[in-house]
């Protein structure tokens, strides 16, 4: 195999390799890549570089990730070149010289990859599989800091478009909302049709014009005259639609990311101000924006403290649908804390969709016991819900005070259920 390594490929081989050898590995089809200086044969070779990888079992895709982190890492004696001369002339031309050193090399292999036709959505796939890849090898997070850098930029907000989902849509993009529906499981279309065509139900999606009509996250709104405590009252509602003119609140009650390999990238933080200062514009009456939120991992967090709390233990054992009122205030006041007072590495809250809100500007408003009380609900978090309210005056002092000091904004009541 010819050694790509040493020296530069003259055009007239990189021609004959391209066009003369199909059995070309991987490893080098990226070493071409990186050697090569033309648009064409650039194109060509992302092309054949993805096609070989989305050959691959896990253990082929293990070996590339390797591949990525071993060979194509920051050349550390370049690096040090490069602050000895800028120490020696601090001027734009050694400046740019360590910003291009300190840049590990397989970020410009991968924005070449990029090149071709529907590369963006493939990498993003390729991500997925590296985010599976490091349950085994941890040490591969370098590699995926470097996905999470270029797609931060790849899919920043100006190049994301929202678009109104609605039972016009057409039916691939309605397939992709059952298929992606993260929170409230869709069953089959008339469920579908049950959230998007009634005029007091609404649904937004971000788009970006590298995916195609793959949605890369959507939110799904009902407009009400209350701030449920319930999923129940969003989704088995018995009274007929309200006029959207007439309602006072919107209540953002699904939200979902479509794509794995985006993990880490945020979006919804934009998608939830925009629609809430876009619905706030078209329906001046609206009063509130809230959610009603699932607690996902709450009673995984019980379930290791039983040893440590005999009271959560007795909650776990004895807690069900029929619990009595001093049954629910007791659970109440676990779940206040869980909120409140403990905490992860960062500082932050256990729960990851109370992360999501907080950092979004949004108050913690009120703890609903029983909000869903279907068998998921209860094996989940012993069907307790949340509401969280974004007050479009208050959500960047809210955010700053969050990102800030981590400070959990929430109202009296929940105030009061942690205190009692």
């Amino acid at each position: 195999m010819p050694n790509f390594r040493g020296g530069r490929w003259s055009p007239s081989k990189l021609r004959k390799q391209l066009f003369g050898d199909e059995t070309a590995t991987l490893d080098t089809l990226c070493r071409q890549m990186m050697q090569s200086d033309g648009e064409y044969s650039s194109l060509l070779l992302a092309e054949r570089i993805l096609t070989a990888y989305e050959k691959l079992d896990d253990d082929g895709r293990h070996w590339f990730f390797t591949l990525l982190q071993d060979d194509y890492d920051i050349d550390l004696g370049e690096v040090k070149a490069a602050l000895d001369a800028y120490e020696r002339e601090p001027d734009a031309s050694s400046l740019k010289r360590i910003g291009k050193a300190a840049e590990p090399r397989r970020q410009e292999l991968l924005r070449r990859v990029n090149l071709a036709q529907g590369a963006t959505r493939r990498l993003v796939k390729m991500r997925e599989h590296l985010l599976t890849a490091m349950r085994g090898q941890p040490d591969l997070e370098r590699v995926d800091n470097d996905f999470l850098h270029l797609f931060s930029t790849w899919f920043n907000r100006g190049f994301l478009l929202m678009e109104p989902i609605d039972w016009t849509t057409p039916a691939h993009i309605l397939e992709k909302i059952i298929a992606y529906e993260a929170v409230h499981e869709i069953e089959d279309w008339d469920e579908l049709r049950s959230r998007l065509e009634p005029e007091d139900r609404l649904c937004f999606g971000f788009f970006h014009p590298r995916m195609g009509d793959e949605p890369l996250v959507f939110v799904e709104v009902a407009l009400t005259d209350n701030v449920p405590r319930g999923i129940g009252e969003i989704l088995e509602r018995s009274a007929g639609a309200i006029a959207p003119d007439k309602a006072s609140c919107a209540i953002f009650y699904s939200i979902s990311n479509c794509h794995k390999g985006l993990a880490g990238v945020s979006f919804g933080n934009f998608l939830i101000k925009q629609v809430a200062t876009s619905l706030k514009m078209q329906f001046p009456q609206l009063k509130s924006f809230a959610t009603i939120s699932p607690v996902p991992r709450l009673r995984e967090w019980l379930e290791r403290r039983p040893d440590e709390d005999a009271e959560i233990r007795e909650l776990l054992d004895t807690f069900d649908t029929d619990a009595d009122e001093a049954l629910r205030a007791r659970l109440e006041k676990v779940v206040a804390s869980y909120f409140l007072e403990h905490k992860n590495g960062d500082g932050e809250p256990l729960d990851p969709v109370a992360r999501f809100h907080l950092k979004n500007g949004a108050m913690l408003e009120r703890i609903n016991i029983l909000g869903n009380p279907s068998p998921k609900g209860m094996q989940r978090a012993l069907g307790t819900m949340v509401n969280y309210v974004y007050d479009l005056n208050r959500v960047e002092d809210n955010h700053e005070a969050y990102v800030t000091d981590h400070e959990v904004i929430c109202s009296a009541a929940v105030r009061k259920a942690f205190t009692r």
